[in-house]
């Protein structure tokens, strides 16, 4: 690696990114650049930057991006009805690129040249900043500490900060939290220390967006939710901007108990990690996005759809957000929405998401005339039905044939 004379660092002002930048500072002997980004973890973003100031950073970005996270990364995602390994909605993983875009823009602004993040070296997130900054800047340095140093371990991260005289946290001094936690707009997740043993139950104390179930109110409440080309547009007829409507189906769906997951995944690196998730609001976009898809897709376009997504999602799970080919299967998702227009009803019950009504005034492939079990005056002739069968029949009936013969 060449010289580096200025990096910018990934920053939350935790333990570890307050650890990172002197490291930096003092390994590298380079000027740190500081980027916070506002996803909505619900966190005061302030002390970030006086923390940052009192390093001696003398250029720091704080930036609100829940919008253009939500609107450009989450949504698009949502139009695919994206799961990863069946149930993961993917809540850490869609974060990533729009971070390492903001790291290479100010990187760009700023004249650095090289990024840093504080990803470690067994997590998934070290490829996803990283293969996202270098499809967007082939040319731009990386440095990756946790791959670096020997710091390996609270305590000696800890005795680092001690050392250096870095602000620590009355609630490290204590033994910390008992899990590793990341939270945006769409998520938050829980790892480390209790979840490492995959046989134990989180407590209820852990959750922080949700009720349990068992505590959610017995009187179900019902949400009308507005689609227009595939993204939703208002809750209960009120036109919202992304990342409102998406708060809003957080606090609702946290007090209905709905978007608890508990996982054991597979990562990148090649181990099974056990995490917790709440995604509450997103857990009530897919179960209404897939609802609205019913009655305005073609079903071998909703078939492609669903055959691809898988593919769809490893490529975001694995890094690949800005590669060619989650660009180019992205225009083909976002072709399939020009029809998916309309509402969707659903009901929220004791962690449940239960659509309850859907229609489209402009896009309806449902045709009552021709799915009525009542008389339907001749709009579906039953009789073509044994042709259909006879033909789809007719290799099958071939190879019984020539089984009976032998």
């Amino acid at each position: 690696m060449s010289k580096v004379n200025k990096v910018v660092l990934a920053y939350s002002g935790g333990l570890d990114t307050s650890v990172i930048l002197k490291w930096l500072q003092d390994e590298y002997q380079c000027e740190v650049v500081t980027y916070t980004a506002d996803l909505g973890q619900g966190e005061e973003l302030e002390p970030a930057r006086a923390k940052a100031k009192a390093a001696g950073v003398k250029e720091i970005f704080i930036d609100d991006v829940r919008e253009e996270f939500v609107r450009d990364f989450v949504f698009p995602m949502f139009r695919a009805n994206t799961v990863y390994e069946g149930e993961y909605l993917l809540g850490t993983s869609i974060a990533r690129p729009l971070i390492a875009k903001r790291l290479i823009e100010v990187a760009r602004d700023t004249n650095a040249d090289a990024i840093s993040h504080g990803a470690t070296g067994k997590g998934n997130d070290q490829v996803r900043f990283e293969l996202g900054a270098y499809a967007l800047n082939p040319n731009i340095q990386i440095i990756a500490p946790w791959r670096e140093w020997d710091l390996l371990s609270r305590e000696k991260l800890m005795a680092y900060a001690e050392k250096h005289g870095i602000p620590v946290d009355m609630k490290h001094k204590q033994g910390g939290s008992p899990y590793s936690m990341d939270a945006n707009l769409l998520h938050i997740s829980y790892e480390g220390r209790h979840l490492e043993n995959p046989a134990a139950e989180a407590e209820d104390s852990m959750w922080r967006w949700s009720v349990s179930p068992e505590k959610a109110p017995d009187a179900a409440e019902y949400l009308d939710i507005e689609y227009v080309n595939g993204d939703p547009v208002s809750l209960n007829g009120q036109p919202m901007k992304a990342h409102d409507l998406l708060a809003h189906l957080n606090k609702i769906g946290g007090k209905h108990g709905v978007g608890r997951l508990d996982l054991v995944e597979n990562r990148y690196v090649g181990m099974k990690s056990r995490g917790c998730y709440e995604t509450p609001g997103g857990t009530i976009l897919l179960k209404a996005h897939r609802a609205i898809e019913s009655i305005t897709l073609d079903r071998e376009v909703a078939h492609l759809k669903d055959d691809l997504m898988p593919r769809y999602a490893s490529m975001i799970y694995n890094g690949y957000w800005w590669s060619p080919e989650r660009l180019a299967l992205q225009t083909l998702i976002d072709h399939t929405q020009k029809t998916v227009n309309g509402w969707v009803r659903v009901k929220l019950y004791k962690g449940n998401v239960i659509v309850t009504g859907r229609d489209s005034k402009t896009n309806s492939l449902f045709d009552p005339n021709i799915a009525t079990f009542e008389d339907d005056k001749g709009a579906y002739d039953q009789k073509d039905a044994g042709g259909f069968i006879k033909l789809n029949a007719l290799r099958m009936r071939i190879a019984a044939n020539l089984r009976d013969k032998k």
